[in-house]
């Protein structure tokens, strides 16, 4: 093989990948999106009728659906502009490199101390809290307008922020690594509507940060002291301390170590099977 022809492969390979990575930022980030996904679903319904009217010859409905296809990608872009926005500023804040600290195991098992100390007195004084932890989608977003803290993340100090009498009670905390980085900071809520009507802000705040990014939303109820985790745009409802913990560990483990896990016990399961 020449050196042209190996450029020209590699060239190739980078173009694909490039490809690749686009698209799966862009669905990673629609997957979370109420509205865009209703929007990606309505696209396919309508290329579904496009395909069956051309099979069955219905000159009228292909034609109607020709004037959609052709005028529809400037209305939506129109309508949906707010959306599209959204997904481009995620993108935009996106570490490819991965969080601002990756924690060791002891700092992680500090990190899960410190908050389920914090949730179990919020928990049992009926004191609402909302705590979102920073993963790779960065929250600068919400960290710049927010109080700024830039405090080692401890129990004592979430349970005063979020005593009732505080300034920062109703607002969240933002967990950067293991320090507590800003207070007070307001999150778009989730426009789900399948979300339980009884839920209230704080619920579909952590709801809204968890379609819109990768963080970890925590919340506990100020009116019944319920604790919930919202993650990639699901929220686990009325969890018991212990569940609460463990999801809780299991979303702040490092991707490698994640995929260890699933590698010990895909091995496990084969040891099982040939006993």
């Amino acid at each position: 093989m020449t050196l042209t022809t190996i450029w020209s492969v590699i060239t190739k390979i980078i173009d694909i990948s490039l490809v690749w990575l686009m698209f799966y930022y862009i669905l990673k980030n629609v997957k979370g999106n109420v509205k865009l996904v209703l929007l990606l679903k309505g696209i396919i319904i309508i290329m579904v009728i496009k395909l069956i009217s051309s099979l069955l010859n219905l000159y009228t409905v292909g034609l109607l659906l020709e004037y959609v296809i052709e005028w529809g990608p400037l209305a939506l872009i129109v309508i949906f502009q707010p959306e599209i926005r959204g997904v481009l500023e995620s993108l935009g804040r996106s570490h490819l490199l991965g969080r601002h600290k990756v924690l060791t195991f002891d700092e992680r098992e500090r990190v899960v101390y410190e908050i389920m100390e914090a949730v179990e007195y919020l928990k049992r004084n009926r004191i609402g809290a909302l705590i979102v932890i920073e993963r790779d989608i960065s929250l600068q977003d919400y960290i710049t307008p927010a109080t700024k803290v830039y405090a080692d993340l401890t129990s004592s100090l979430l349970g005063t922020i979020f005593f009732p009498n505080s300034p920062l009670h109703d607002g969240g905390v933002i967990i950067q690594g293991d320090r507590i980085t800003c207070a007070g900071a307001v999150f778009k809520t989730s426009m789900d509507p399948n979300l339980n009507k009884r839920l209230g802000t704080r619920h579909r705040a952590a709801l809204g940060i968890a379609e819109e990014t990768d963080a970890i939303a925590l919340v506990v109820s100020e009116e019944t002291g319920r604790l919930s985790i919202a993650t990639n745009g699901e929220l686990k409802y009325n969890l018991t301390l212990e569940d609460f913990r463990m999801t809780l560990v299991e979303e702040l483990k490092p991707k490698a170590e994640m995929f260890y896990d699933a590698d010990d016990e895909i091995e496990e399961e084969a040891g099982d099977i040939d006993e």
